[in-house]
């Protein structure tokens, strides 16, 4: 079996992405789009597209009911989520089933499963894979939370148990943080998630941000992709990423994909997935989430090992067992991938705007993966990030010359981008060494 047509549930460079990926297979797509991104360019490459509603996301791509609508109305036969919106939403995977429409992705249980931070931590505990210290039990108030930290010892990392990317999470230095940090972190984890539960983890000291891709096929069958080097990021969002590890020894490598398929295997998973750990100084690694979907940094795991992460999520979906076995697999060269971010590089405050002009690099070691084009109106919608650069060669040093490069010829006119930034942390010795933290950027880099 194989897939006629999809419907894309997603907007900007991952569903042009994944629209690329099927027309390379000859699968129909069909795109849906908000009001505001009605002249978008992914909207143009679908073979079909039509408006699932207005502006903010809870209108349009959040509208889980209309998109159902339209995938029955347009007789597709899967929906891909591509990252972010629905792509971890098990109601939504649970819909899809009830539709009888392939959801590209991992099932519901797996997704909920995973979406608790808190229960994933109980889990992969279970499954033998090492987790930060932390509380085992959701936080009931500030005063169970004083409690709990002083037992973890400071400094800790207050955390919302739903959602990701940065909201809701904290490292507090002393009990004085901890109460200023507590309400205003779950409620804004309530706001954007649904769901204010908190817990504590220690803060792993001088971490790197390492983690490990996965693909599962539905006959019990995982190997890794390797890993991602992460840590560079600001404001616990990541902005530049790349493969290998400079990091990682092999010995380490190993350790952390057969901890992952263990991981993966214990929870019964299918289809692409991605788990995160914190790396220390020993190479001693912690397990910090695990992501139920293809994740915005794919591309260099793509660029290293040859493969199509979108037509293997697309194989998995359709039941075909993997086609690829560990031992088949190596590193082929490096890969850096920068997030270029509509934002004022000092502030990292969003700058929506017209684009005037947008002029990526081009070369034989450089992919461009662009969600606008000249005259694009970038809106307060919805997330910053306009395109993501990515660039190959055979060896890091060669990459980040090559990626020096780029960013100089890199031209986007009408808005202010976070490139200055970029180039700050591509020149910048600690990150040419390979040692950057988590906290490289706001330690290290003035723009």
């Amino acid at each position: 079996m194989s897939f006629q047509k999809i419907l894309v549930a997603n907007r900007g460079e991952i569903a042009a992405r994944i629209i690329r990926t099927c027309q390379k297979y000859n699968i129909k797509t069909v795109a849906i789009y908000s009001e505001a991104d009605e002249s978008a360019p992914f909207v143009k490459m679908a073979d079909e597209s039509y408006c699932v509603g207005g502006n903010r996301v809870n209108e349009s791509y959040l509208n889980k009911n209309r998109i159902i609508e339209i995938a029955k109305e347009t007789n597709v036969d899967a929906i891909h989520p591509g990252y972010g919106l629905l792509s971890e939403n098990p109601l939504f995977a649970k819909q899809c089933e009830v539709n009888q429409i392939t959801f590209i992705g991992p099932s519901a249980e797996c997704i909920e499963k995973m979406g608790s931070k808190i229960e994933a931590r109980k889990t992969m505990k279970e499954a033998g894979v090492p987790v930060i210290p932390g509380t085992e039990d959701p936080i009931v108030d500030v005063e169970d939370a004083k409690v709990r930290a002083n037992e973890i010892g400071y400094p800790i990392m207050l955390k919302a148990s739903a959602g990701g990317g940065g909201i809701g999470m904290q490292i507090v230095q002393n009990e004085e943080e901890l109460i200023k940090a507590y309400e205003g972190n779950s409620q804004r984890a309530k706001n954007f998630f649904g769901d204010g539960t908190m817990f504590l983890e220690k803060v792993i000291e001088n971490a790197h941000h390492v983690e490990i891709q996965l693909l599962a096929d539905q006959h019990g069958d995982a190997i890794y992709l390797f890993e991602r080097e992460c840590s560079i990021q600001r404001r616990h969002q990541k902005v530049l990423e790349e493969a290998p590890s400079p990091l990682l020894t092999e010995e380490t490598r190993r350790k952390m994909g057969e901890a992952s398929i263990q991981a993966a295997k214990a929870i019964q998973y299918a289809n692409a997935g991605t788990i995160e750990f914190l790396v220390d100084e020993e190479q001693n690694f912690y397990f910090l989430e695990m992501n139920t979907r293809l994740q915005v940094e794919h591309p260099v795991t793509e660029e290293i090992t040859g493969l199509d992460l979108v037509k293997e999520q697309l194989d998995i979906a359709t039941g075909k067992p993997l086609n690829i076995s560990q031992a088949d697999l190596s590193i082929n060269g490096h890969a850096i991938e920068v997030r270029i971010y509509a934002e004022d590089p000092k502030t990292f405050f969003p700058s929506p705007g017209t684009i005037t002009i947008v002029q990526p690099p081009e070369g034989n070691h450089i992919r461009n993966e662009l969600a606008v084009e000249q005259g694009s109106k970038v809106t307060p919608f919805y997330d910053p990030m306009i395109a993501k650069l990515i660039v190959t060669g055979g060896t890091r040093k060669e990459v980040i010359e090559r990626l020096q490069e780029a960013l100089e010829n890199y031209q986007v006119e009408g808005i202010k981008t976070n490139i200055p930034l970029l180039q700050k942390v591509v020149q910048d010795p600690t990150f040419q060494s390979g040692m950057t933290r988590t906290s490289f950027i706001q330690e290290s880099i003035q723009v």
